[in-house]
């Protein structure tokens, strides 16, 4: 059984059971938690290659990148100073910029 079937099956459940406000109230909730998991903030000082990959346009090779110039150069000052790894550009920046944190 396809994921699709299965989310039709279970949403077809809950009408039957609890009713359409249920329904309605689980989709409200299922937005709010995605919508909160993509505008989470990414502590550039400590966040892991795959917390990194959460970011827009950040693949694994600029995660490492990311991860590597930290470790040879230090902490990052600002979120800005992320802009100084390469394959970080004004585009990743502009992007990424209200998820990006230095604690």
């Amino acid at each position: 059984m396809n994921r699709q079937t299965l989310l039709a099956m279970s949403g077809a459940l809950l009408i039957a059971t609890c009713g359409p406000a249920a329904v309605r109230a689980a989709d409200d909730a299922r937005e709010r938690s995605t919508a909160a998991a993509a505008e989470e903030r990414i502590n550039i000082n400590t966040a892991t290659e795959a917390e990194l990959t959460k970011l827009k346009g950040i693949g694994k090779s600029v995660a490492r990148k990311i991860v590597e110039y930290r470790e040879a150069h230090g902490e990052f000052k600002k979120p800005e100073d992320i802009r100084k790894v390469s394959g970080v550009g004004k585009g990743l920046w502009e992007q990424n910029r209200e998820r990006i944190a230095v604690k």
